[in-house]
Protein backbone atom coordinates (compact mmCIF):
# COMPACT_ATOMS: atom_id res chain seq x y z
CA UNK A 1 0.00 0.00 0.00
CA UNK A 2 1.09 3.51 -0.81
CA UNK A 3 0.42 6.46 1.48
CA UNK A 4 0.32 9.87 -0.14
CA UNK A 5 1.00 12.38 2.63
CA UNK A 6 0.12 16.06 2.20
CA UNK A 7 1.27 18.43 4.95
CA UNK A 8 -0.21 21.93 4.83
CA UNK A 9 0.39 24.93 7.04
CA UNK A 10 -2.57 27.29 6.68
CA UNK A 11 -2.75 30.85 7.97
CA UNK A 12 -5.10 31.27 10.90
CA UNK A 13 -7.26 33.95 9.26
CA UNK A 14 -8.53 31.44 6.65
CA UNK A 15 -8.18 28.25 8.67
CA UNK A 16 -11.89 27.70 9.38
CA UNK A 17 -12.87 28.30 5.74
CA UNK A 18 -10.07 26.02 4.54
CA UNK A 19 -10.96 23.18 6.95
CA UNK A 20 -14.60 23.31 5.87
CA UNK A 21 -13.60 23.33 2.20
CA UNK A 22 -11.21 20.41 2.72
CA UNK A 23 -13.81 18.30 4.51
CA UNK A 24 -16.79 19.15 2.32
CA UNK A 25 -15.20 19.57 -1.11
CA UNK A 26 -11.54 18.81 -1.71
CA UNK A 27 -11.12 15.46 0.04
CA UNK A 28 -14.43 14.30 -1.48
CA UNK A 29 -13.11 15.21 -4.94
CA UNK A 30 -9.82 13.39 -4.35
CA UNK A 31 -11.61 10.27 -3.13
CA UNK A 32 -14.07 10.43 -6.05
CA UNK A 33 -11.18 9.86 -8.47
CA UNK A 34 -11.23 6.22 -7.35
CA UNK A 35 -7.48 5.95 -6.90
CA UNK A 36 -7.52 5.94 -3.08
CA UNK A 37 -9.24 3.56 -0.68
CA UNK A 38 -9.03 5.61 2.52
CA UNK A 39 -7.90 8.94 3.95
CA UNK A 40 -7.22 10.59 7.28
CA UNK A 41 -7.37 14.30 8.08
CA UNK A 42 -5.28 15.33 11.08
CA UNK A 43 -4.27 18.50 12.88
CA UNK A 44 -0.61 18.56 13.90
CA UNK A 45 -0.23 19.33 17.60
CA UNK A 46 3.52 19.85 17.81
CA UNK A 47 4.84 23.23 16.67
CA UNK A 48 8.17 24.90 16.03
CA UNK A 49 8.92 28.02 18.11
CA UNK A 50 8.76 30.39 15.16
CA UNK A 51 5.88 28.65 13.37
CA UNK A 52 2.81 30.64 12.43
CA UNK A 53 -0.52 29.29 11.23
CA UNK A 54 -1.79 25.79 11.87
CA UNK A 55 -0.50 22.60 10.29
CA UNK A 56 -2.63 19.73 9.03
CA UNK A 57 -1.67 16.34 7.60
CA UNK A 58 -3.88 14.56 5.10
CA UNK A 59 -2.99 10.99 4.21
CA UNK A 60 -4.52 9.12 1.28
CA UNK A 61 -4.07 5.36 0.92
CA UNK A 62 -3.63 3.90 -2.57
CA UNK A 63 -3.59 0.17 -3.30
CA UNK A 64 -0.51 0.45 -5.53
CA UNK A 65 2.07 2.82 -6.96
CA UNK A 66 0.23 2.64 -10.28
CA UNK A 67 -2.92 4.06 -8.64
CA UNK A 68 -0.92 6.92 -7.16
CA UNK A 69 0.89 7.65 -10.43
CA UNK A 70 -2.37 7.69 -12.41
CA UNK A 71 -3.87 10.07 -9.86
CA UNK A 72 -0.84 12.35 -10.14
CA UNK A 73 -0.93 12.33 -13.94
CA UNK A 74 -4.68 12.75 -14.44
CA UNK A 75 -6.17 14.52 -11.41
CA UNK A 76 -3.64 16.12 -9.06
CA UNK A 77 -2.74 19.14 -11.23
CA UNK A 78 -6.33 20.43 -11.46
CA UNK A 79 -7.10 19.75 -7.79
CA UNK A 80 -3.91 21.46 -6.65
CA UNK A 81 -4.62 24.41 -8.94
CA UNK A 82 -8.03 24.86 -7.31
CA UNK A 83 -6.44 24.92 -3.86
CA UNK A 84 -3.97 27.53 -5.04
CA UNK A 85 -6.73 29.62 -6.65
CA UNK A 86 -8.82 29.68 -3.47
CA UNK A 87 -6.05 30.08 -0.88
CA UNK A 88 -3.06 31.53 -2.72
CA UNK A 89 -0.55 33.12 -0.39
CA UNK A 90 -2.28 31.65 2.65
CA UNK A 91 -0.67 28.20 2.81
CA UNK A 92 2.50 26.22 2.35
CA UNK A 93 2.27 22.56 1.35
CA UNK A 94 4.68 19.71 0.92
CA UNK A 95 3.99 16.21 -0.18
CA UNK A 96 5.69 12.92 0.67
CA UNK A 97 5.13 9.36 -0.42
CA UNK A 98 5.40 6.36 1.87
CA UNK A 99 4.98 2.62 1.53
CA UNK A 100 3.27 0.66 4.28
CA UNK A 101 5.93 -1.63 5.78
Amino acid sequence: MIIYNVTINIENDVQDTWVTWMKETHITQVMATGFFTAFSFNKLLSRQEDETGTTYVIQYTAPSMQHYEEYQANHAPALQAETKRLFEGKFVAFRTLMEKA
